[in-house]
């Protein structure tokens, strides 16, 4: 009998929640209302992860003692990973990281992580999706291609809804901005407000924004149009509701001055209302955040012992491979596929262990691999969308495999 349900798509930190899926015989048969990477998420598992102990197929129970026996043996295990993992496993994560005296580190460490950082210090001010659709007249996508990203982004909170306070949409109500080095399919809908800036000119052309609100002339190495960028901050000065969207592309160029971005909210806010969204990918990569930040006051990077958990670039997920960690336990992320080659390669001389429902780079290397079923497909629990705001995720199908959460604390009694 085929049954219609509502899902919470995983597919990333949207987390929209009202896809339609067709169930027939615990399979899904139809999808309707999702992005190419929602579907992508529900159908893209093809290659599912077999239960393994250096390459021979093991028994399930068998490959949970080894990967504890590892973990509870080596002297200084990271755990990473997280973002496409529950908040009850990623609480589960952080349990065992305390129990090992361990690492715990997140795809965030070098990504969104210190923009989420700002925020839940309280240094840069946030606000919702929800609060977008509703009340926003200028966005600024800067560093961010959401149409390709975040696919359903602009249709369904930012810059094409109708709002409560925006009845008249895009057409009239709303002013997009693309700040970027290159002409993203953002940037076209965008169309006069897209601001081409050179690679790293992110903080200069920030700087630049920041002479602007101010009333000073900027005054820029590169080659740019000074009233272009005295109109910008004329639009942005008069925004009733204001957001920025911050995409990696930004993260990236401006992570060893964050606090220049602090600077640039802290002027915004002297002349209007601006809040700031990070563009988080995996679907509850700002999970793990909350998570970890509400038992550590860290966000990442945190090293476990006797004392106080402690947090440093030293404990990140690149120089713990480099030089510190000698077992890795791997849960809801592929490093192989993400992290430099230079680092992913070290992984083939360290024990690593890898928890995932799939198959993918990471199992080419992975000492002990432990399937797992699908969060927000196979099982269900809470995530937090990329606006800070927990979602319900719900199970739509039936799996053959613990959640990564169960597996995780069947490991801690084995180590307890």
């Amino acid at each position: 009998m085929t049954e219609m349900v509502t899902w919470t798509c995983t597919g990333c930190a949207l987390l929209c929640e009202d896809i339609q899926v067709s169930i027939d015989d615990n399979r899904i048969e139809q999808v309707e209302h999702a992005c190419i990477k929602g579907r992508a998420r529900i159908f893209g598992c093809k290659d599912k992860a077999i239960p393994s102990v250096n390459g021979a197929k093991a028994d399930i129970d068998d490959a949970i003692k080894v990967a504890a026996r590892i973990l509870k043996e080596a002297k200084n295990p990271l755990l990473y990973g997280w973002s496409n993992s529950t908040n009850e496993a990623q609480m589960a994560g952080i349990e065992l990281a305390r129990t090992l005296g361990g690492v715990i580190d997140s795809t965030s460490s070098f990504c969104q992580g210190i923009t989420i950082n700002e925020i839940l210090n309280g240094t840069i001010q946030t606000c919702t999706l929800d609060e977008v659709r509703e009340k926003a007249d200028v966005m600024v996508f800067w560093g961010a291609d959401p149409m390709s990203s975040h696919p359903r982004h602009m249709s369904k909170y930012s810059y094409f809804p109708r709002g409560e306070l925006r009845q008249r949409g895009y057409e009239e109500d709303r002013t997009a901005i693309s700040i970027d080095v290159r002409q993203s399919r953002t940037a076209k809908i965008c169309k006069n407000g897209f601001h081409r800036i050179p690679p790293q000119g992110d903080a200069e052309f920030m700087r630049g924004l920041i002479d602007a609100l101010s009333g000073r002339v900027p005054k820029l190495s590169f080659d740019y149009d000074v009233k272009k960028i005295l109109e910008l901050a004329a639009i942005l000065k008069k925004a009733e509701f204001g957001v920025i969207f911050a995409g990696l592309g930004l993260v990236y160029s401006i992570k060893e001055d964050i606090a220049l971005l602090s600077e640039f909210m802290g002027a915004l806010n002297q002349f209007s209302s601006f809040s700031l969204i990070p563009m988080a990918g995996h679907f509850n990569m700002r999970g793990f955040n909350h998570n970890l930040h509400e038992k550590t006051g860290h966000i990442y990077r945190v090293k476990f012992g006797e004392g106080e958990a402690i947090s440093g670039v030293q404990y990140s997920v690149i120089e713990q491979i480099k030089s510190g960690a000698d077992a890795v336990l791997v849960v809801g992320s592929d490093p192989l596929a993400s992290l430099p080659a230079s680092i992913s390669r070290r992984l083939k001389d360290i024990p690593v262990i890898l928890v995932d429902p799939c198959m993918n780079l990471t199992s080419l290397v992975a000492d002990v691999t432990i399937p797992c079923s699908t969060s927000g497909i196979e099982v269900g629990g809470t995530a937090v969308r990329m606006d800070g705001k927990t979602m319900d995720i719900t199970s739509i199908v039936q799996g053959n495999n613990m959640s990564d959460e169960m597996i995780i604390r069947q490991i801690i009694d084995e180590v307890g």
